[in-house]
């Protein structure tokens, strides 16, 4: 079973993320420095008088291409008046692209040629360009206008922008422009796959790695987040920015006390890593394991996340890799995360546990150091990944025998069986979370149970009943529950039994609810059973669309490719049948909007029967075909069918082949093919002790 990585952000240095604006960018001091334009300019007067606001800047940058000073000043004001107004006003970005302002600006994002007679200073020097990139990489914010700038030829201009530092002395004005150089072709790029492929074949990622290493930390900050949205989704351009040597240098920018610096550090990591295991490698063989773990402390909860999600990856590498991190320190501020009250920072610490849980060393060691309780708690979450992240890691970590108890004594196994759980995968995770357990409870771990049933206080004794009652075999619950002979050691003491009994007095309801269930269980395990148990329920009514249907291409919206050849169906019978197709099309999953379908691993005659019940609601099954029918139905959650399939399979028990059946009833839980085994054996006078009971 695998866990579903979280989706990796592909990164934007503003003005998305406003709320880090504040906190990880410019700074009261450095805001000031792009708001020299009043408010009174871009906001004051109607539609008109912004149009003709526009059309007079537009015009403005259409004539001031000079080295003249008047010319300069008049071309910087201009680009701050179009970059307010697409800053503030997002709905007057379409209004500036209509005005014809890319043009415009991508004049301005190179140096006017000197010409004779020009004086020997460059007014504004540095400071024209820096608008214009600035403007350009607003209006970029909407996707439909990055593919016109980048057209009209901005990303050569804005390459060599990033190269300024190599030809002039730094000062504000160079880190400025090269800043908002960087932050252009962020936005430019944004969730746009060609333009990123653009930038690399346009020569921009070597300079924006070599500004890694830049003296001021914004320019640092703005190449990194360049760097991070480039290597999303790109493996020419992940595989460049290694080959540029970037990994040591973003790995010194891990270490940085800049928040905004690691942030975006940690970022491109994790991009670079996302979906190339090569890439992984030789990111942990550059030194970056240790300086992630140390982002699990910070003060900034984005990096916080992102490292987590990072160490997610990496736990995936190998089974030492895991190790590694335990040993390193991730366990005790990943646990820690679990409890903060940012939904992400839970979801993503989760999903690495979960991925550490996977290892045998590390089991032990996260349940003990207090990991169990926060993720058990986190199945009341009402965010289906936050939930099936827990389910994941307490998967893992019940494979651990010294784990057992630490789930029962905490409460696990009601939590486990009574949580509302959001989707079918979390179901099945839990379910077999379950049948871990209960393979477990033999040896030293009953031992230490009844132990603790013994001498712990009355409510841990409750649960440990309740849990045995549920999930040890029939051969304990007898000795535990029944015989004179199970647990005590002095009169004072109560066997199982009194203790599940005493719970229906209990004044809490829920007690009163988990000692009838586990006593029904008992019940139902020991009672003696008829052939008739055995037999399926009658179909529930409901509407078929019929035999007329089954694999006909008329009114079909989906097709399945089965064994390589073509099952005609229709959606609206599916999503009537079952949970399961009801989330494959009514979900988050890839087949929600496919037209065709792949289904591997079932046989065209299975998946022709399966089809022929949902259409129909009865289906003829032979014993030949009844076993992998049953898979199918249970797959595709159809209990009807499968109480079909069991009825089928029933009928064919003998002494000979009872142990395979009831292994087959456990596998798919099929109780009525359970209880009919059981039935057998009872009916019987072979000697029990070698079957699986």
């Amino acid at each position: 079973m695998e866990q579903q990585q979280p989706e990796r952000r592909e990164g934007r240095s503003f003005p998305e993320r406003k709320g880090q604006k504040r906190k990880l960018e410019e700074g009261a001091a450095a805001a000031a420095e792009d708001r020299e334009i009043s408010t009174s300019t871009t906001t004051d007067g109607g539609g008109d008088a912004i149009l003709n606001e526009i059309a007079a800047q537009v015009s403005v940058l259409n004539s001031a291409f000079s080295w003249q000073e008047s010319d300069r000043a008049a071309a910087k004001r201009a680009t701050q008046v179009l970059a307010e107004l697409a800053k503030n006003a997002e709905d007057l970005v379409n209004v500036i692209v209509d005005g014809g302002a890319v043009p415009a600006l991508m004049t301005h994002l190179q140096a006017p040629p000197y010409i004779d007679g020009d004086l020997a200073q460059k007014p504004f020097e540095h400071e024209v360009e820096k608008g214009s990139a600035f403007a350009l990489g607003l209006l970029a914010i909407k996707p439909e206008y990055q593919k016109l700038i980048v057209d009209k030829g901005a990303l050569p201009h804005l390459v060599n922008l990033l190269k300024r530092s190599k030809d002039c002395s730094t000062s504000r004005a160079v880190n400025s422009v090269i800043r908002r150089a960087a932050d252009a072709i962020t936005n430019l790029a944004h969730e746009n796959s060609s333009i990123k492929t653009r930038v690399r074949l346009e020569g921009g990622i070597p300079p924006l790695v070599d500004l890694l290493e830049f003296s001021d930390s914004k320019v640092q900050r703005a190449a990194a987040g360049a760097l991070r949205t480039l290597a999303f989704k790109n493996d020419d351009n992940k595989n460049q920015i290694v080959e540029c040597s970037a990994l040591p240098k973003l790995i010194l920018m891990l270490g940085s006390e800049d928040a905004a610096i690691h942030y975006e550090a940690v970022g491109v990591i994790g991009n670079l890593v996302h979906s190339s295991p090569n890439i992984k490698k030789e990111v942990l063989s550059a030194g970056a394991l240790q300086p992630v773990i140390g982002l699990l402390s910070s003060c900034c909860p984005e990096s916080q996340r992102e490292a987590a999600l990072l160490l997610g990856q990496f736990a995936s590498t190998d089974s030492d890799c895991k190790v590694h991190i335990v040993q390193r320190g991730a366990v005790r501020p990943l646990i820690e995360m679990l409890q903060s009250p940012d939904v992400q920072l839970k979801e993503m610490s989760a999903f690495a546990l979960g991925r550490l849980a996977q290892d045998s060393h590390n089991q032990a060691g996260i349940a003990h150091s207090g990991g169990l309780g926060p993720l058990l708690k986190l199945l009341d979450s009402r965010n289906g990944s936050l939930q099936h992240n827990a389910a994941f890691a307490l998967y893992g970590l019940a494979d651990n025998e010294d784990n057992v108890s630490d789930f029962i004594r905490v409460g696990g196994i009601q939590k486990l069986q009574d949580g509302e759980f959001i989707v079918q995968a979390t179901k099945d995770c839990v379910s077999k979370t379950l049948k871990r357990l209960e393979e477990k409870i033999h040896g030293r771990v009953l031992r230490h149970l009844l132990y603790l049933m013994r001498i712990s206080e009355k409510s841990i004794q409750r649960r440990v009943a309740l849990a045995l009652a549920h999930l040890c075999s029939p051969e304990d619950q007898r000795t535990i529950f029944i015989d004179e002979n199970g647990i005590f050691i002095s009169s004072c003491l109560l066997t199982g039994l009194e203790l599940l009994l005493g719970l229906l007095g209990s004044t809490n309801t829920k007690q009163q609810l988990d000692g009838a269930a586990a006593l029904y269980k008992l019940a139902n395990k020991s009672m003696a059973l008829s052939p008739v148990d055995a037999a399926p329920p009658s179909p529930t009514q409901r509407v078929y669309l019929g035999e007329q249907y089954v694999n006909s291409a008329t009114l079909s919206d989906v097709t399945f490719l089965v064994e390589g050849r073509r099952f005609y169906a229709h959606r609206i019978c599916l999503l009537a049948s079952s949970d399961a197709f009801r989330a494959m099309f009514d979900g988050g999953y890839r087949e929600k909007d496919a037209r065709d379908i792949e289904i591997p691993n079932i046989k065209w005659e299975v998946f022709e029967l399966m089809m022929r019940f949902i259409y129909t609601g009865s289906v003829d099954i032979t014993i030949e075909i009844s076993q992998d029918l049953l898979r199918a139905a249970d797959q595709y959650l159809l209990e009807g069918l499968k109480r079909l399939c069991e009825y089928t399979i029933a009928q064919d028990i003998t002494l000979e082949n009872i142990g395979g059946m009831y292994d087959l009833s456990e596998a798919f839980h099929a109780m009525s093919l359970r209880q009919a085994c059981i039935l057998a054996l009872t009916k019987s006078t072979t000697n029990l002790q070698g079957l699986r009971l």
